[in-house]
């Protein structure tokens, strides 16, 4: 709705001095709709380069989320390590100064020599050092996975001992390739929608080269009196042809062409790295399953041969090396056994990455 003042002639008052205008006084409050006719397909174009946008967005935060879930896991099973190691770390200390004690004892009764002492002190000296490395690597582990959420980075977090849940088998965890494979993976769906997104341009570009039209549909009241018989309605259409942007237009098509050809390349490396990442992950969950069973016959055997030498040397019929040998044995021989653990549960992380799970 509006009002407009046209100043008279300066010779007459009658005519109105502005020609494009209807009178002295103009009266206007029309209803007016206007329609665009998409012959060129410009507007179509638009509307799947805005969906391919939104779907290329999509795949972005799914791959962000996924690689946020990835780190997450694998922050919290080497906080699970590390604290593991503490563990294992304090009682070969516990064992190696029982084994201190013991030698003192035996020497002050002439059974042991200096040397016993010495190698039983040494061996304290060195799991004591051990041991606050391994503290050392637990604090800050903890921190790692506590800056996932908190800013509270150096209190303990209350975990769930992950490493002494019972172990699945390959075949529960991992599916055969035929069922899954990489189809899944977001960054494949996001080469779709990057490329649906270059057929979107290359249409746009296309529709420089066509002709588009508008229709405008005007009902109301426009005229030199403010009366009700003097509304109408008029309709007015607006074709425009392009004649000096096909030079502009062609070489938007070409250039989304090329880009095109260029993804395609893209997808076709993707797909192959993609599948050597999933079959290396296949490959490395069953070779660290088979490592578990592996390291948990070296516990066993490790802490059987530490009961019997403590035996022996205590009844003074074995040498204190053999002692000494054994504690850092079973150290060894339980970092191998939960750092396999661990390394499967990563393995089966990486495995659901590759997979697009």
């Amino acid at each position: 709705m509006g009002y407009g003042y046209n100043s008279p002639t300066t010779n007459a008052r009658n005519p109105f001095s502005f020609v494009s205008l209807n009178g002295i006084r103009e009266y206007l409050a029309t209803a007016d709709t206007n329609w665009n006719l998409d012959l060129s397909g410009r507007l179509r174009a638009g509307l799947a380069l805005a969906q391919a946008g939104r779907e290329l967005a999509s795949a972005d935060l799914a791959v962000a989320r996924r690689d946020l879930r990835r780190a997450v896991a694998l922050a919290f099973y080497d906080a699970q390590l590390t604290r593991r190691f503490v563990a294992l770390e304090e009682s070969s200390l516990e064992e190696a100064r029982e084994f201190e004690r013991l030698a003192r004892a035996r020497r002050d009764r002439g059974e042991a020599s200096r040397a016993d002492v010495l190698k039983a002190s040494a061996q304290v000296a060195q799991f004591e050092q051990r041991t606050e490395q391994a503290r050392l690597d637990a604090r800050i582990a903890n921190q790692v996975l506590a800056s996932f959420w908190t800013s509270e980075v150096d209190r303990e977090l209350p975990l769930v001992d992950a490493l002494e849940a019972p172990v699945a088998p390959p075949d529960a965890t991992i599916s055969d390739p035929g069922e899954t494979g990489i189809q899944g993976r977001p960054e494949l769906r996001r080469l779709e929608a990057l490329n649906r997104s270059y057929e979107a341009q290359q249409a746009i570009a296309r529709s420089g080269l066509r002709p588009d039209a508008s229709v405008v549909l005007r009902y109301g009241l426009d005229a030199n009196q403010l009366r009700a018989d003097q509304r109408g309605y008029a309709a007015f259409v607006t074709v425009n042809v392009p004649v000096f942007d096909w030079f502009r237009s062609r070489s938007g098509v070409r250039e989304a062409e090329f880009r095109k050809r260029q993804l395609d390349q893209q997808r076709a490396m993707a797909e192959r790295t993609f599948t050597l990442e999933y079959q290396s992950a296949r490959v490395r969950v069953r070779s660290w399953h088979d490592r578990i069973l592996l390291t948990r016959r070296e516990l066993d055997a490790a802490r059987e041969n530490l009961r019997l030498v403590r035996l022996l040397y205590a009844a003074g019929e074995g040498p204190a090396l053999d002692l000494v040998l054994s504690q850092v044995q079973i150290a060894q021989a339980g970092r191998s056994f939960y750092s396999a653990i661990a390394e499967y549960r990563r393995a089966i992380a990486d495995f659901e990455v590759a997979a697009g799970q």
